[in-house]
Order: C-alpha cells, then structure tokens, then sequence
C-alpha cells in the first residue's frame, strides 16, 4: 500500500523520476521492468501529442458548444468573452511558457524515436533568423520536439536565441488547442505574426517555416529524400526585407515516421489533396504508423526511427525592404546550394549512402 502512495505522490509531483522510480517500487505484478515502463510512458507522449494536434480542437470545440446548453454555459460564456479579447495574441509574440517547454513528457517524446538537435555553427543573439525546416514529414515531429520543446536542449545549445515554429493559423482558431500550441512557443505562418516577431520583438529570435508545407507532406514516404523548395522563394523575400538571416534546417529520418499511400499526379485521389488543401490549407494524407499494443499492426502510433536534425551555417541577409526578383532569386540559390551541402556533408553518418542525394522540387 505504501508502493502504491509513493508512486500517487510521484505522479501529483509532476517530475519524470519521482514518477518512474515510484512505479518501479510497485510489485511486479503491477509493473515488469523498468526499461517496458520507460517504453510504455514514451509512446503515451507520442500519442498524446498526435491525438492533440488532430483532434484536441475540434473535440473542445464541441464542448464548449455542449456546456452552453447545460448549468456550465456560465464558463463557456466566460471562455468565448476572454477568446474574443485575446485574438490577436497568437499575431504579436504569442504566450509561451518555460514551465510547459520543459515538462517532463517531451523527454519521453524525444527518447520514443529518439530525436537529436546537432549544431554546426554559433548564432548571435544580435540578430534574427529565419529558419528553413526540410522535410516537412507527417507531423513534423523533429521540428515540434526541437523547437517546441526543451527536450534536445535548445536554449543551452544556442544561447540568447528564441526559437519560434511556425504552423497552420487555422490551428488558433481552436479553443484551449490554440493555448496548447502557444504554450511552447509555436506561432502562425502569416506575414502579421512573422513580421512581428521580427521586427517588434527585438533580437534573437529565430522563427522556423516548415517551407514544403502541406504539399512536401503529400510526397513524403521512408527512403524519401526531396523538398519542394524549387518555387518556394516567399520566406527568402521576408528575409531580405527584415534583414533576418536565413538557416538552412534538415532532419534526416523524419520521413521515417509513417508510412503514406503517395497518389500520381493526375489520379482522381491526388486532385482531391489538392483541392482540400487549396480549401483548408493542408492536405489530407493516408499514412500509417503501428499499432499501440502491438508492433507489427497497423494503427497512429509513429515508428521508432531515429531523428537528427542539423541545424545549419547562418547565410548573412542584407536589410533591403523592397528587393528585386533577381536578388530574391541569387539568396534563394544560395540557400538551396547551402540546403545541399549540408545534406551532402552529413548523410552518411544517418543511414544513407554516398550515392544518395537530395531532390529539390
């Protein structure tokens, strides 16, 4: 009985240890081993985070709509007046706490696949930076867990540097979903949100596009290796009108993740993708990962591959407010000619063959 209070009191105190060395006090019965334990409470801090991240909006949208046709509408009302009020939040610098960046959850995120953060070179907290995410993957769990989170540690890594990622702003239109992403330090991808960041929010930041948006995640499978970054020249344009240096960001496995049904160009079901993504701003996908019990089934539970993500050397950006198609068009080359060698140089070392290269689209 006393096993079972300690690892109750464990749980209430929130830190991975007390939680994990209480459960490891209880009787075999309740718990085998450590290393099970371990694994068990990692796949759980996967898990939760997919399941947010596709359902935890729309899911407290219908509560909230519940609760006004019960004795709580009280609440609900309250929730909708502060939400009004706190709109534009998400558009000026956000809300991100250290306290939920360090929980001990993204720990056990991070060690499920695992996931590394290497760093190639210094950034100065004197400046701002733009950094670009490649590929953009299913769920873009590198970049999530990189920069949405201490787990790899971030801030000790690049010190005076505040990373802010960039996703879909349709996700801040979801109540308490919008508070979650903002929690760690995540922002919309529009041009209000970015130039604020920018430009009213001093130096060191850095904000992270996923460039290949939602249709690099249509082509991504395991063994894939291409970026749709060929026309994507819009971040390079910010860059140079806010005078932010641009890094180039790559994760070699997170294309490993899930495994996707990828439909020609031309079939029925692939002009479909387009069509909900021109509408909603991100494309259905028919993935799969494996089972939550068991390894060898199908289910939302990505694979257990490893994620290195390399951050870049910095490219120097002058401030030029309204830079011409042909300078746009030389910092984009250069930015793609970075993107390469820094795929070219470190490939080897993350499961891929010399012969191997990176395919721009």
């Amino acid at each position: 009985m006393k096993t079972i209070l300690a690892a109750y009191s464990g749980v209430l105190k929130g830190t991975g240890s007390s939680i994990l060395s209480a459960l490891q006090d209880l009787p075999s019965a309740f718990w085998p081993c450590r290393s099970k334990m371990e694994k068990h409470l990692q796949v759980i801090s996967v898990l939760q985070w997919v399941i947010s991240f596709l359902a935890l909006g729309a899911a407290c949208t219908l509560l909230l709509l519940y609760m006004f046709c019960t004795d709580c509408w009280v609440i609900a009302a309250m929730y909708i007046a502060w939400l009004i009020v706190d709109w534009n939040t998400p558009k000026q610098g956000g809300r991100r706490s250290s306290w939920v960046r360090n929980w001990t959850v993204w720990t056990y995120f991070r060690d499920y696949f695992p996931i590394r953060l290497i760093k190639t070179h210094n950034l100065l907290p004197s400046r701002n930076y733009i950094f670009g995410y490649h590929p953009h993957g299913i769920f873009c769990f590198g970049a999530f867990c990189n920069f949405g989170t201490e787990a790899t540690g971030f801030s000790k890594k690049f010190p005076g540097i505040k990373p802010s990622l960039a996703t879909l702003a349709g996700n801040f239109r979801f109540p308490i979903l919008r508070d979650y992403l903002m929690s760690g330090g995540i922002c919309p991808v529009n041009r209000n949100s970015i130039d604020y960041l920018l430009t009213r929010n001093g130096t060191g930041n850095a904000v992270v596009i996923v460039v290949g948006g939602a249709a690099e995640s249509l082509q991504c499978a395991p063994g894939m290796n291409s970026v749709t970054l060929k026309n994507r020249k819009g971040f390079v344009k910010l860059a140079l009108q806010k005078g932010s240096d641009l890094v180039p960001v790559y994760s070699f496995g997170e294309n490993e993740a899930y495994k996707q049904v990828i439909f020609e160009e031309g079939t029925y079901w692939r002009s479909l993708q387009k069509k909900f993504q021109k509408i909603l701003g991100f494309a259905p996908c028919l993935f799969h990962g494996c089972g939550l019990f068991f390894g060898n089934s199908w289910g939302i539970v990505p694979y257990s591959k490893p994620i290195t993500t390399i951050v870049g050397e910095p490219i120097t950006v002058p401030k030029i407010e309204d830079p011409t198609d042909e300078i746009v068009d030389m910092y984009h080359e250069m930015y793609i000619t970075s993107l390469e060698c820094l795929f070219d140089k470190y490939k080897t070392r993350f499961g891929l063959k010399e012969t191997d290269s990176l395919y721009i689209n």
